[in-house]
């Protein structure tokens, strides 16, 4: 399964989640409100670092990336177009909220490949973009620059040092340097949305 992601040109960045050497989290696929649906982001000191909390059924229209204290970081809505209608992601800065992508989920006519673009706002000429490549057959999928080809995050099942695999709610996430990790993770959001896993 291959993703295409185009952010808006020129992103500010925050530089608290700014990543200077590889950094890991570990995704837990659960809530942390009783009876509600999401994900907590944990740091490599174990520390709560993001939390998505979705208190309709998996897959809704509408979620909130947010850091510890609940601050909203992004907002990713799909619009009302069936199952194949676009999803707009947007940033937030205070109480304002700025559109960043689209993104649109397409699945070929067996249904067998389904795949995610989101391309640039304002900005049609797709100058700078990510690739998510799903991992058949397991739980995870890698996120490359799709100008260079570099490795910018992964997110594979988790293991511990002792070789032991955790179950499939648990899963490691791998950030390369110089990336705004919150970034990493709106793009983390869209794709557990678009394959039910959120």
């Amino acid at each position: 399964m291959t993703n295409k992601v185009y952010p808006q040109a020129q992103m500010p960045t925050c530089s608290s989640y700014m990543t200077s050497k590889k950094e890991t989290f570990t995704i837990w696929m659960k809530s942390l409100v009783l009876h509600g649906n999401g994900c907590t982001v944990f740091d490599s000191n174990g520390e709560i670092i993001y939390r998505i909390d979705n208190y309709d059924k998996k897959s809704s229209d509408e979620v909130y990336l947010m850091d510890l204290r609940g601050k909203v970081l992004f907002s990713i809505r799909r619009k009302k177009l069936g199952i194949f209608g676009p999803w707009d992601i947007y940033r937030w800065s205070g109480s304002q909220m700025k559109k960043w992508f689209e993104a649109r989920r397409n699945c070929n006519i067996l249904g067998r490949n389904t795949a995610c673009r989101v391309t640039l706002v304002h900005d049609k000429t797709k100058s700078r973009g990510y690739i998510i490549l799903g991992l058949t057959g397991k739980l995870g999928f890698k996120i490359t620059d799709d100008t260079r080809g570099e490795l910018v995050a992964e997110v594979r099942p988790k293991q511990l040092s002792s070789g032991v695999m955790l179950g499939d709610d648990v899963l490691t996430l791998v950030v390369e340097p110089q990336m705004d990790h919150s970034l990493v993770m709106a793009l983390v959001t869209i794709y557990g949305l678009m394959t039910d896993k959120i």
